[in-house]
């Protein structure tokens, strides 16, 4: 009998050389089309935490696939949902914090009053790769005095060792690939 994840595996889209040459591009829509398997998704990061007793004051996510499972993960432990955001994107005063890629530099923005101090926040996002963008949203939150309670992540690529840089947190990944 095959795992969830296993399942789940198989509707993740593998493109060679995309954002450019080199890259191979772990393309998520394909599992969001299936409607049993985004909700499999969905339910399976939220059972890892609810299992242990976790709850959270706020989900953090990074744009732009981040937002479809922070926010039904949000929705789940009946939190706030904050959206980090590329530069230029909100409308009120922001922090910003600068960031690596595996293909470039990039940065984010997140409201100044979206967390409040001390409140627990779960920062989801679609992939771990190298560790950039979720490093930049754990500062942005610790900057703001919230707690980085834990990180998750639909797909982690672990050959790309992006876990190593956010020892310290509570790290969780749905599906793995190790090259």
């Amino acid at each position: 009998m095959k795992s969830k994840q296993e399942e789940l595996k198989k509707l993740i889209r593998e493109i060679p050389d995309f954002p450019k040459k080199g890259i191979l591009f772990y393309d998520i829509t394909t599992l969001l089309q299936n409607g049993r398997a985004f909700r499999a998704a969905v339910d399976l990061l939220f059972e890892h935490y609810d299992r242990e007793g976790k709850s959270f004051d706020k989900v953090a996510s990074m744009e732009s696939r981040g937002f479809i499972f922070g926010a039904m993960l949000a929705y789940k432990f009946g939190a706030g949902f904050v959206p980090i955001r590329k530069p230029g994107k909100l409308p009120a005063k922001a922090f910003s914090q600068e960031f690596e890629k595996e293909y470039g530099v990039d940065s984010f923005e997140v409201h100044k009053d979206a967390i409040n101090k001390g409140e627990k926040v779960l920062v989801c996002d679609d992939l771990l790769a190298t560790g950039g963008t979720a490093v930049a949203a754990a500062k942005l939150i610790e900057r703001m005095n919230g707690k980085v309670e834990g990180l998750a992540f639909v797909i982690e690529l672990s050959f790309l060792k992006g876990r190593e840089k956010l020892k310290g947190y509570d790290v969780f990944s749905l599906l793995k690939y190790e090259k």
